[in-house]
């Protein structure tokens, strides 16, 4: 099984949200639906930016707890490094 930690930004260089979960299509279109109250509803986070992808929970949980302490700075050159034009990754998944 894998799982996955993701970064979501609101645009370009905006609000941005780091999450893990084992279903990455799913709870990326309950973001982008706004199925669910919470943070990514209430201040519009719904562009898939940055995936990373894991084979164990506890490395993955490690990896987001990781990334949510990093700086700003820090995200931005994560997600520039993979994906220099912040495109919306949602529709490369395989749904």
């Amino acid at each position: 099984m894998a799982y996955y930690v993701y970064i979501m930004a609101s645009g370009y260089n905006g609000t941005f949200y780091v999450g893990m979960t084992s279903d990455l299509p799913r709870r990326i279109w309950e973001h982008k639906e706004g199925v669910v109250d919470g943070f990514t509803k209430k201040y519009h986070v719904h562009r898939l930016v940055y995936v990373e992808s894991h084979t164990d929970v506890q490395q993955a949980i490690r990896r987001e707890k990781a990334i949510k302490r990093w700086g700003r700075a820090m995200k931005i050159s994560a997600i520039e490094r993979e994906n220099p034009h912040w495109e919306d990754l949602y529709s490369t998944l395989n749904l």
